[in-house]
């Protein structure tokens, strides 16, 4: 979750001035708020979320020290893939995120048929994002997807609409999932080169390798 603060700092014998900082991993903020506080001069400390919802530092280290357990700082790459020949579809993608104070990859893919478009498959592959995550428990926490998809990303930041009737459908599936699971979806467009791990997922789906895998980052 990205979090600005916002503080009031008091000159001595003088005025009150309101300052606020840029938004930070909510890790961040509290760290920064406890240096200030230990300045000594510095009152009325609270955090805004990305919703302009206000947290007291009691309310955050709560939900900081509530979300230690779970996967939190969640990113998400996805991608599909179609093959014409054989109206198969490959998707694939790849979950980064930190639990009990260790950083992970789940990387998970699969085929499917009875797609009919490149543009199905990537919607597709979103959707079976959200099936992962709903494995590893993830609700009610933002996430960040990730993809290479102008229809897919665009289409769920309402910046262009959903062209092809067929993926309205999906659209819609998508929407209620992240309703269902209370995910504060932020969705990224990059280039197809920096999407490489998702394309390989994919691409391997369609070749008949699946894969299923966890493993924690070593720094």
């Amino acid at each position: 979750m990205k979090i600005r603060i916002e503080w009031t700092y008091k000159i001595p014998k003088g005025e009150e001035v309101v300052f606020s900082s840029e938004d930070m991993p909510a890790e961040t903020a509290m760290a920064v708020a406890e240096d200030l506080e230990r300045i000594g001069r510095t009152k009325n400390i609270q955090f805004v979320d990305q919703f302009d919802s206000s947290w007291t530092m009691k309310e955050m280290k709560i939900y900081l020290k509530g979300i230690e357990t779970e996967p939190h700082n969640v990113i998400v790459y996805f991608d599909g893939g179609y093959d014409r020949n054989t109206k198969y579809a490959g998707i694939g993608c790849a979950i980064y995120y930190e639990q009990n104070g260790k950083s992970y990859r789940m990387r998970a893919n699969t085929k499917l048929e009875e797609l009919s478009s490149n543009n199905e498959a990537e919607y597709a592959a979103l959707y079976f994002c959200l099936q992962e995550l709903e494995y590893l428990e993830v609700h009610h926490l933002p996430v960040r997807f990730i993809g290479d998809s102008r229809i897919v990303v665009n289409g769920m930041n309402n910046e262009w609409p959903a062209i092809e009737e067929l993926l309205v459908p999906w659209a819609n599936r998508i929407e209620e999932k992240i309703t269902e699971m209370g995910i504060q979806p932020e969705y990224e467009l990059i280039p197809r080169k920096a999407n490489s791990e998702a394309d390989k997922l994919a691409t391997q789906a369609l070749n008949g390798v699946l894969i299923a895998a966890t493993s924690e980052i070593i720094a």
